[in-house]
């Protein structure tokens, strides 16, 4: 589960980070000047492959492109429990992740989506999205599939439960080295349900043969061109402020879903 380029190993020291957008200063000529997305630890400056590079398309403002990378997650596990016509589906989770599954999913005809948080204020942000919000108690029973991106036991064993008779779970959450118990001996055989992966280091198999991981990356970013996802952009800082605020972040002091980090001297 390391990052592209990470350095050192967790708990630290470690040089870890995830998704950035820069302009390209010195490279191919056809990339030389372009904004581009990439994987790599924060930093101001840097020097990778050009194939660790993606070009952002004209009509997506380079500060939206940050969230190419959660996009591309959430078209992967749409790819792993591809949505029907007149499916029911809940997304357990309104962190980042499932708001970008949530946001897929709303564009898909005939398919009914119900986003689920235990945080009322994330009833705002579902409805932005297009899609119906619920507390996990509330939460509609009757679905045919549920992405789980809460990364709580609580979150998952719910999602098993708001299934129908051969409905299948896509858990999209990152536990770690904690353990999860779930309830396997009471509904989940009757039922016939399932439960799997969904893990945006692999293409899934059904789609190996015709898309790459870079044409998924593409895909991904094509779908930001559509301003609703701004709404998963909840704030800003500059680069040198970071010690602060991932601080801040770690403790809950500063909530929301993409605190996004202003480089210099893009």
């Amino acid at each position: 589960m390391r990052a592209p380029f990470q350095e050192g190993d967790f708990p630290g020291p470690v040089k870890y980070g995830y998704l950035n957008v820069g302009r390209v200063e010195a490279g191919p000529t056809e990339l030389v000047g372009r904004t581009v997305f990439s994987l790599y630890p924060h930093q101001t400056r840097f020097r990778v492959p050009a194939g660790a590079l993606t070009p952002v398309p004209d009509a997506v403002p380079p500060e939206r492109a940050v969230l190419a990378g959660i996009v591309e997650t959430a078209l992967n596990a749409l790819w792993d429990a591809p949505p029907r016509i007149g499916d029911r589906i809940a997304v357990v989770g309104a962190g980042l992740v499932g708001c970008c599954v949530a946001a897929l999913l709303a564009r898909f005809p005939g398919v009914r989506v119900q986003l689920v948080d235990v945080d009322p204020a994330r009833a705002e942000v579902a409805a932005m999205l297009g899609v119906a919000f619920a507390d996990p108690a509330q939460a509609r029973d009757d679905c045919d599939v549920v992405f789980h991106a809460s990364a709580t036991q609580a979150g998952l064993r719910r999602s098993l439960e708001l299934l129908v008779p051969e409905g299948s779970v896509v858990d999209l959450s990152w536990y770690g080295d904690r353990s999860v118990t779930l309830p396997l001996g009471e509904f989940f055989h009757s039922r016939r349900l399932s439960l799997r992966s969904s893990q945006v280091g692999a293409v899934p198999p059904e789609r190996r043969g015709r898309h790459t991981a870079a044409d998924r990356l593409s895909l991904a970013l094509d779908f930001l061109r559509d301003p609703t996802f701004d709404v998963l952009i909840t704030g800003e800082s500059d680069f040198d402020e970071l010690p602060r605020v991932m601080a801040e972040i770690a403790t809950g002091k500063l909530p929301g879903l993409c605190h996004r980090i202003r480089y210099s001297p893009y």
